[in-house]
């Protein structure tokens, strides 16, 4: 099916490759489809609904139909679209969705039920009877859903992401992307032109147009050249920009090596880039539409762009005898370039009256395609004129009902676009997305001078805001300017299924049935059928469905209005989107600057968050974790101990509204803490439960550094952008993560102060540093900052220097503390100290507890507004009957304390209606000499000193329990303030 004399590809250049285990034969520049239609084969998948026969339809990323499985084993990719998936030597490529085979699948037997398998089937079918939903309906539902399957193997190929910078990002490259591109790298924009396709020109490609005296191909080539030389610019071919977001961020995913092979070894076969553009340019293009009619979906109907697309730029002939049908003059394009070619044209149908005889082949005027035959490839057509059916003998049918703007990334940001009267479509609505202008095709635009023009235009208007000025001379090239002509025609009335979504399977008779079950907003109808949820996304089949659905209401299609438009364009891994987030790199490790001497001193690691922190320090002769845990505890209670609190997250907040913006995020106040002090917060959710607590210092006037617990940290982040962004987005302020900025080092007890001195340039005392004091000091000679706060209940600091000299002062700090009886501990005694003083963290805090429930009720100033402050004074919130917080400490001959058990009054029976509470964090305390806890017991303020019964069925242990105050440590504070 080749023809001489056309196609860009490179004929000296013969590529061999598989497809269902046979071996075809291609040239460099082919895709899977181009080659395989070369070869003769037409039928290239099934349907997802009825799997019916199916072959190519597009030429493009818009394919429904010719959905292949690449590779093998672990690295088959499934559901590529052999229309952009170029051929290399050695690739296998099979097809998906049909068993045993291709050619005879077994689960074609649902096309001859299609009566009771119409649109909504499924709700009503799979109610009845309820019991067999589980054993029955379930199981086959899941083994027949899907197309292509993954391996389920380990993923072994490399993904890399990646970020770009520009002045202006022109989307597309086709007439107006590369008019565009040039106009602004020519005034000294810095340039990213970015495209699908592996070959830089769209549609002159697919045509036979001059521009400016050159064939299309030759111009665009030239003009591709020119860019590359220029340093301003940055050519992004194989890469499709899939998503607009907001500040002028998009989205690109990048086929590194889909085209050559390379896989493993570190090749990269996808990289998924972050562009951020000052401007951008959208010259994305239009999608052709297909026509609605009886059997429209055989393997050999094609829309007409890409039957040209096929012979101009690959050499192919799609069939051997075409036919063409359309209610535009691109069909009569079509049949004038076959016909050039040396290839058949059987006939040209157009649905328009005012049409004539345009070439040495029938045309019908006035005249509908109504039918079709031939079950695995075309081969013939059934028309309609004046009430008269004949039919035309043909292998392919061309068919065209005109082309939709590509408008997809103008409506990311949850605008919706413009009907146009003109080309029967929607088109960009102006200032969708800031920033963009939308040229060419996609603009509505379908002349090749008009979008030669328009390119021209948005470029100049990006170059403009940019304050920049295009460069004199070099005008747009003189090109094409005919004027597109088109009557609207969606579907040709008659009997039989006419397809509209090719992939899903739903018929013009879906789309109306919806209408008639009252499903008759278009979300609500996209819904009923699956109309547009394949992996093409509706962008074959939308507008027409669009206009059935408004017939069927008595709607105009404006009125009817479209779906939701949501990224990605077109389907993206997961894989990319995660780039580098397989295997560890899926959680990875995060590492304190002290961490290479912990493990160096013996500290066996454990998790917390992300970050890897030591557990405990044997010494010699220790034998169990509790013996160090309890020297810990002892160094910290009667000498000092040192320990690397790096992991808490830090969040530097600036800006005059800095105080106003932390008094909304916490209950309590905090603008007015005096510069050099340090106060306790606590942060509440939207619905008045506690999300977290930790410190906030203020180190001048407008810039303080509030300090997250480890597990909270990325969410607290997170909930301050949400309020500044939506809550509060006039306040002046600005606040970024700085938790790996700052290594911090605890270091607490009694000789806390002697230790610090003897490293502080300056020393301090209780005068000049009083408890929750803060402020810059110099660390041997290190600019860092101070904080006199304490987590174990003792006379404690926490030293920050910049991350480099972390390890250095982490050394340095545990050499002091063990010359004065002291040294590091780990998180084991970090826990057993804050039991006994009480403190809470998020074993406590765990995203059901209130300030009420926690005994922090009057930090909700009343002076103020606050997140949450509502909502965590509804009656429910403030039951006296809630379980709050208390201690635990053992009475009876069991000493032993669980975590997670719950709590019982004494003859109680252990079941749930009897619970009281539970056990939340325990430790045994070398300080008192038994195990301590912490929990929630119903009314446990007013219980202290009630003995209860601890029950864990899980350990099997039972014991009785006293309950008593959250503090067992220097409950007045003497040992943190003196």
């Amino acid at each position: 099916m080749r023809v001489d004399g056309k196609g860009l590809i490179d004929r000296d250049r013969a590529v061999s490759f598989r497809f269902n285990d046979r071996y075809y034969t291609g040239f460099a520049g082919d895709t899977v489809a181009s080659a395989l239609l070369a070869n003769g084969v037409r039928l290239m998948g099934r349907s997802f609904k009825y799997h019916r026969p199916r072959g190519v339809l597009t030429a493009g990323s818009e394919e429904p139909n010719a959905l292949v499985t690449v590779g093998q084993g672990a690295a088959q990719d499934p559901n590529v679209r052999a229309t952009v998936q170029e051929i290399y030597r050695g690739l296998a490529v099979r097809s998906q969705n049909a068993w045993p085979s291709l050619r005879l699948d077994a689960m074609e037997v649902n096309d001859f039920a299609w009566p009771f398998l119409g649109a909504g089937f499924y709700y009503k079918t799979f109610m009845w009877p309820r019991a067999f939903w589980e054993r029955v309906y379930e199981p086959v539902i899941r083994r027949a859903a899907g197309l292509g399957g993954l391996s389920g193997r380990h993923n072994p190929d490399a993904y890399e992401k990646a970020f770009a910078f520009c002045d202006l990002l022109v989307i597309g490259a086709g007439p107006a992307g590369l008019m565009a591109a040039l106009t602004a790298a020519r005034a000294g924009a810095d340039v990213i032109l970015a495209d699908e396709d592996s070959l830089m020109g769209g549609r002159l490609n697919a045509e036979t147009y001059r521009v400016d005296g050159q064939a299309g191909p030759d111009w665009a080539a030239e003009a591709v050249a020119e860019l590359a030389g220029l340093p301003n610019v940055r050519l992004m071919p194989r890469t499709t920009v899939t998503g607009a977001y907001d500040q002028g961020t998009f989205g690109a995913l990048e086929r590194v090596n889909h085209h050559t092979g390379r896989r493993g070894g570190g090749a990269v076969l996808e990289c998924f880039w972050r562009i951020v553009a000052r401007q951008s340019v959208l010259a994305a293009g239009a999608l052709e539409r297909p026509v609605a009619f009886r059997d429209n979906d055989r393997p050999g109907i094609m829309t007409a762009g890409a039957v040209r697309a096929y012979l101009n730029r690959w050499g192919v002939s799609p069939g051997a005898r075409v036919a063409v049908f359309g209610n535009n003059d691109d069909a009569h394009r079509t049949a004038q370039d076959l016909i050039e070619a040396g290839v058949e044209v059987a006939a040209l149908i157009d649905s328009r009256e005012d049409v004539a005889q345009s070439g040495d082949y029938k045309t019908y005027a006035g005249a509908h395609v109504c039918g079709s035959s031939g079950r695995q490839g075309l081969r013939r057509i059934t028309v309609r004129r004046a009430g008269r059916e004949f039919q035309v003998e043909a292998d392919c049918l061309a068919m065209s009902g005109g082309w939709n703007p590509t408008v997809h990334l103008t409506c990311h940001l949850n605008r919706r676009p413009t009907w146009s009267d003109e080309i029967q479509s929607f088109v960009p609505t102006p200032g969708a997305v800031p920033g963009m202008t939308a040229a060419g095709a996609c603009n509505g635009v379908f002349s090749t001078a008009g979008c030669l023009k328009d390119g021209a235009d948005a470029a100049r208007t990006a170059l403009k805001a940019l304050g920049l000025r295009p460069r004199r001379g070099g005008g747009v090239p003189d090109a094409d300017d005919t004027a597109y002509r088109l009557q609207p025609l969606w579907a040709v009335p008659g009997k039989g299924r006419a397809w509209l979504d090719f992939q899903n399977d739903v018929t013009v008779k879906d789309v109306k049935q919806a209408a008639v079950e009252n499903f008759r907003s278009v979300e609500h109808m996209k819904r009923y059928t699956t109309q547009g949820m394949a992996t093409d996304q509706g962008k074959n089949s939308n507008m027409a469905a669009l206009a059935v659905l408004a017939d069927a209401t008595g709607q105009g299609i404006a009125q009817t209005g479209t779906t939701t438009f949501r990224p990605p364009y077109s389907p993206v891994s997961i894989a990319a989107m995660g780039a580098g987030a397989q295997g560890m790199g899926f959680a990875p490790r995060r590492l304190t600057t002290s961490h290479a001497t912990s493990v160096a001193e013996g500290a066996p690691m454990i998790e917390a968050g992300l970050w890897y922190r030591p557990s405990y320090f044997p010494r010699a002769g220790e034998t169990t974790w509790r013996q160090s845990c309890d020297r810990e505890v002892g160094m910290v209670r009667d000498a000092v101990g040192v320990c690397d609190v790096s992991t808490l997250g830090k969040i530097d907040i600036q800006g005059a509204d800095a105080g106003a913006f932390l008094d909304l995020v916490y209950c309590n106040t905090f603008s007015s803490l005096a510069e050099g002090r340090v106060r306790y917060g606590l942060m509440l959710r939207e619905d008045g439960h506690v999300m977290d607590d930790g410190t906030t210092a203020r180190l001048g006037p407008h810039h303080y550094v509030m300090t997250t617990t480890t597990a909270a940290a990325g969410n607290v982040m997170r909930h301050l952008d949400f309020v500044s962004q939506c809550v509060a987005p006039k306040l002046d302020l600005r606040f970024t993560s700085v938790t790996e900025h700052w290594a911090q080092f605890a270091v607490a007890g009694p000789n806390s102060r002697e230790l610090l001195n003897g490293l502080l340039d300056a020393p301090i005392d209780d005068g000049t540093f009083p408890f929750m004091a803060c402020g810059p000091v110099t660390v041997a000679g290190v600019a860092g900052r101070l904080f006199r706060i304490s987590f174990s209940g003792e006379h404690a600091y926490e030293v920050a220097v910049p991350s480099r000299y972390g390890e250095s002062l982490f050394k340095l700090l545990v050499a002091r503390a063990q010359a004065l009886g002291g040294g590091a501990y780990g998180m084991e005694a970090l826990n057993v100290l804050r039991i006994e003083k009480g403190h809470i963290t998020h074993a406590e805090i765990h995203g059901r507890t209130t300030a009420f429930d926690i005994g922090f009720a009057r930090m909700i100033s009343a002076g103020k507004d606050c997140i949450g402050k509502v909502m965590a004074a509804r009656e429910g919130l403030l039951d006296e009957e809630r379980e709050q917080l208390v201690g635990f400490r053992p009475v009876g001959a069991v000493r032993q304390l669980t975590a997670g058990a719950h709590v019982f009054e004494q003859g109680a029976e252990a079941t749930r209606v009897n619970d009281q509470g539970y056990v939340t964090s325990v430790a045994f305390s070398p300080t008192l000499g038994h195990f301590i806890g912490l929990g929630f017991v119903k009314r446990g303020r007013a219980r202290h000193g009630e003995v209860m019964r601890m029950v864990d069925r899980m350990r099997g242990i039972e014991a009785e329990i006293e309950i008593c105050a959250p503090v067992f440590v220097d409950p007045e504070g003497g040992r943190t303030r003196g």
